[in-house]
């Protein structure tokens, strides 16, 4: 296996600002991440204007608004986003962002990324996987809540769209933010890997360091973890996710634990 992935995730924690997002990329690069990713969407593809927002993320938001109303705040356009794509290029971090609709999708493809991450709650949409699967590169699938019927149908379909078996990586994932500890279930990602024969890794909503680290001493080729700049920010994903130091321990965690695993072979 070669060196574990680390993603650090940037997701919406930009608020909807271009520079937040740069502040973001410059704490990725100092943290020694692989790849700095987003999420590219059009709240008007996704949501109704009457669509209320999930209880978790009125909970940290402190604020009840329309789902249409949240997610219209925290787009990127695309300007912006081919300014932090330049940006990262300048830095020499790669640049990846999950889309939610398929006008994003192409608009990614069209942009260069090389690189994706499916999220869990598009295993299940089919026209989705397919168009990202023509594209026959590596490719990320979280899995969330699915089970393993469900992931199945999830891999088949990639497969018969023309996504190429060392292409795709298996994400295990819990779809709570956060994630209590006994409730992250890390031996399910080596079930995934028994059960498929694919590559698995980790997309991880836990508090703290620990679990990334841990995951990579279980096999993890990809870790992926939400960061900020300041987890006082207004927003849902905050408070959850890794500080500029904390993102940096669990690089630099990962990486030693990786060298550590050595060889089967006892010398």
């Amino acid at each position: 296996m070669s060196q574990t992935f680390i993603i650090a995730e940037a997701g919406v924690n930009h608020n909807g600002e271009l520079r937040q997002a740069i502040k973001l990329v410059d704490i990725a690069v100092a943290a020694g991440a692989d790849a700095v990713k987003f999420q590219t969407f059009k709240a008007d593809n996704l949501v109704t204007e009457s669509a209320q927002q999930a209880d978790y993320q009125t909970e940290n938001t402190g604020t009840e608004q329309s789902q249409y109303a949240l997610l219209k705040q925290l787009e990127l356009s695309e300007i912006d986003h081919k300014m932090v794509l330049n940006y990262c290029q300048q830095e020499g971090i790669e640049f990846m962002s999950t889309p939610f609709d398929s006008e994003s999708i192409e608009f990614l493809h069209h942009l260069g990324v090389q690189r994706w991450k499916i999220p869990s709650g598009e295993l299940l949409s089919i026209p989705y996987l397919q168009q990202i699967a023509q594209f026959n590169q590596p490719t990320y699938l979280s899995t969330g809540m699915a089970t393993l019927e469900e992931v199945g149908l999830a891999v088949e379909t990639l497969f018969q769209a023309g996504l190429a078996r060392e292409n795709l990586t298996l994400l295990h994932a819990n779809s709570a933010y956060p994630t209590p500890y006994q409730d992250v279930n890390l031996r399910a990602m080596q079930t995934l890997q028994k059960q498929f024969g694919l590559l698995v890794g980790l997309s991880d909503h836990s508090l703290g360091i620990e679990v990334p680290i841990a995951a990579v001493a279980m096999g993890a080729s990809v870790i992926e973890k939400h960061f900020t700049t300041d987890k006082d920010l207004p927003g849902w994903d905050h408070e959850i996710s890794a500080n500029p130091e904390e993102m940096k321990e669990i690089v630099e965690g990962s990486k030693m634990i990786y060298d550590s695993l050595g060889k089967f072979k006892r010398t």
